[in-house]
């Protein structure tokens, strides 16, 4: 017996009051039989759609047919959403994720049968809580075992993002994967690649907001799931480094990405570490000693990255921000670093990037021997830039102590000229703050527009 939320057994009054049984399934019980908190409840039942409807709304509740040729509907109660789906079964998946057929069945346990994995093919009867298990997914749940419902092959076969959402679970909860089911993997992969770039983004996204994104990525490297995916980075296996790398490419990209998910940093900064290196493999050469080297590859990473990021649909903003990451992570910061060079290195990465590029530093750091950094790590050039930042210097456009109008006014005509002048205005004040005062400026503008 499970404990059952009151507003689960508010519901089931509405279906036995209609002389219909409703179940919990899906996620929600998985987690509570993992112990965790419950999100999204969904319900199925051996009421029609339209019988449902006319059930919620004869108690006074808004039903929206979201799904009706499917046999779903979504239910608003209480200030809450609930899906509920009429037992059914599912056939001809043709397009390899949605099937061409669907039948209404009697029982639950024919319905369970349709469900990809047997953590997932579990139902609770409302409100009593019993529980209906003709799976033996509880059995799986405390093994910490993901195996598909049936034949594993056929799961796969029917819906391409089941073996996607397999390594995700096992990603996200720390399970392990059956033999069979994880054998079946690279037989499917055809039909993976029909599923959407959005719904592949949406796993891929899980996979790396999870504890330990490695875990999910190497089932993917071993189920062919990351070649047929991310090819960038499945090439990055075997592509040995100098130095104090202890791990080649792969192994380094996927700890600096967990060193992200440990640390709970940002999603684009758990991207910028997954493929912060991905250039390697295409700018990799052997120098005159024998030793490999990688030069520019933050340039290669950033435009292979914002191709990868592209291809599977990911905002201009997140892309945007990754790619920047990227491709500006290998400053090397050493102490006769003049103060101008610090102000340039701050207008380059922009404010604003600054703590996530930090961040990337250390990730990368921590995975080039898969130990942290010493504590006092990027301290003086984050130090420096503190006091820069403090002292309210110009470090843009906006900051020069003139505009485009005092220029105009000065005799500069209005055009590009203006915006040339301003940037060398700009790159004077970066070398010396101090002259960062309008009659400074115009002075040295007036020099620059041929002494107006």
């Amino acid at each position: 017996m499970l404990f059952i939320p009151r507003i689960l057994k508010d519901l089931a009054r509405i279906f036995t009051a209609g002389g219909k049984r409703s179940f919990l399934v899906g996620g929600a019980v998985r987690d509570m039989l993992r112990g965790e908190k419950a999100h999204d409840f969904d319900l199925a039942t051996d009421a029609a759609p339209e019988e449902v409807a006319a059930m919620f709304r004869a108690h006074g509740n808004s039903v929206i047919p979201t799904g009706v040729k499917h046999g779903t509907v979504t239910a608003h109660v209480k200030g809450e959403t609930f899906e509920i789906t009429t037992f059914r079964t599912e056939s001809d998946y043709h397009d390899g994720r949605h099937p061409e057929k669907i039948a209404y069945t009697a029982t639950i346990e024919e319905d369970l049968s349709r469900r990809d994995f047997t953590m997932n093919a579990i139902a609770v009867e409302l409100p009593k809580g019993r529980i209906v298990d003709p799976f033996n997914g509880r059995v799986d749940i405390q093994n910490r075992v993901i195996r598909c419902v049936g034949n594993p092959l056929e799961r796969f076969s029917e819906d391409g993002l089941r073996p996607l959402r397999c390594v995700r679970f096992a990603s996200q909860f720390g399970f392990s994967v059956d033999k069979e089911t994880l054998d079946a993997i690279p037989q499917t992969l055809s039909i993976t690649a029909k599923v959407s770039a959005e719904r592949k983004r949406d796993e891929l996204d899980k996979i790396i907001g999870s504890r330990k994104p490695s875990a999910g990525f190497l089932l993917m490297e071993q189920t062919g799931l990351l070649h047929e995916l991310l090819p960038e980075l499945a090439v990055c296996r075997n592509v040995e480094q100098k130095g104090e790398h202890r791990f080649d490419v792969l192994d380094h990209s996927l700890l600096a990405c967990d060193f992200a998910a440990e640390k709970g940093w940002s999603h684009e900064v758990r991207l910028a570490a997954l493929f912060h290196d991905i250039g390697k493999s295409v700018v990799c050469a052997m120098n005159e000693f024998g030793v490999r080297t990688f030069h520019r590859h933050e340039r290669e990473g950033a435009a292979l990255a914002k191709e990868l990021l592209s291809r599977f649909r990911y905002s201009n903003a997140v892309i945007d921000t990754a790619v920047h990451l990227i491709e500006n992570h290998m400053f090397q910061y050493t102490e006769d670093w003049s103060d101008a060079a610090v102000r340039r290195f701050i207008v380059r990465i922009g404010e604003a990037h600054l703590p996530n590029l930090y961040r990337l530093r250390h990730a990368d750091a921590f995975a080039t021997a898969g130990e942290p950094p010493r504590p006092d790590f990027l301290a003086p050039l984050m130090d420096r830039v503190k006091g820069i930042l403090e002292e309210k210097e110009a470090l843009s456009l906006k900051d020069l102590a003139i505009s485009g109008n005092d220029l105009i006014a000065l005799g500069v005509k209005p055009g590009p000229r203006i915006g040339v002048i301003l940037h060398e205005l700009l790159e004077a004040v970066l070398d010396d703050p101090e002259l960062n005062a309008k009659e400074k400026l115009l002075e040295i503008a007036g020099k620059m527009n041929g002494g107006a």
